[in-house]
């Protein structure tokens, strides 16, 4: 005897199953309303234990499916609220792209963020830090592409054009102490408080090493 199209099952939600399917049209058909929840929550502990992938998901899911299973149509005192029907198979938001031609592409857009951040800094020395370090990561960037007739001038023309001439270092200071070179680079941190950290600790290690050799000498003579 073929079925009429009525008495078709419909799946909504083809990954639960029809069993899970009648039951949640059969919970949703529950008159009392407290009856009808407390069926809700032993649907949702049946697909657990029918599912045993679906523990990874949230039961917020859970209870979202139920109610699209029901076609919204589950009047229940869950734990969440139901899904708003118009979200469902809306598209989602389109990702925002940054804007704007990045002026050197084999650099990147976030060494233009890094420039940007070392044009705020006011302090000479700290700024220059900051220079030296974004130029230690434009060469090693500039060497991948190109790795012939190199000098570390490219890079200081690279780093006035993209500052728009508001960062400046000395080339022959570059040239002389190797400061773009990958086996020099240093931290991007604040030197003076670098420098205070060294010399408070130089005293105490020679002050250490003072008293060593004072309590050796002292065991040699006896």
């Amino acid at each position: 005897m073929e079925h009429s199209e009525p008495e078709k099952q419909q799946l909504i939600l083809k990954e639960y199953g029809k069993n899970i399917q009648r039951l949640v049209d059969h919970v949703t058909g529950i008159e009392d309303r407290e009856k009808r929840t407390q069926s809700a929550y032993t649907v949702i502990e049946i697909i657990k234990q029918l599912n045993p992938s679906v523990k990874q998901e949230t039961d917020q899911k859970l209870w979202d499916d139920i109610h699209i299973m029901s076609d919204f149509k589950l009047d229940v005192d869950g734990p969440f609220p139901m899904p708003e029907k118009e979200l469902l198979g809306k598209k989602p938001q389109a990702v925002g792209y940054p804007k704007g031609e990045v002026k050197f592409k084999h650099y990147g857009r976030n060494i233009e963020k890094l420039i940007e951040k070392a044009i705020e800094i006011e302090n000479d020395e700290e700024q220059e830090t900051a220079i030296i370090y974004i130029g230690q990561l434009m060469r090693s960037f500039h060497s991948t592409w190109n790795r012939d007739n190199f000098d570390d001038r490219i890079i200081l023309d690279d780093i006035k054009t993209l500052s728009k001439g508001k960062l400046h270092i000395d080339l022959e200071k570059v040239r002389e102490n190797a400061l773009f070179e990958s086996n020099t680079r240093r931290d991007f941190k604040i030197p003076h408080a670098e420098d205070e950290h060294s010399k408070n600790k130089r005293p105490a290690q020679h002050k250490k090493n003072h008293r060593n050799n004072g309590h050796n000498n002292k065991k040699r003579r006896n």
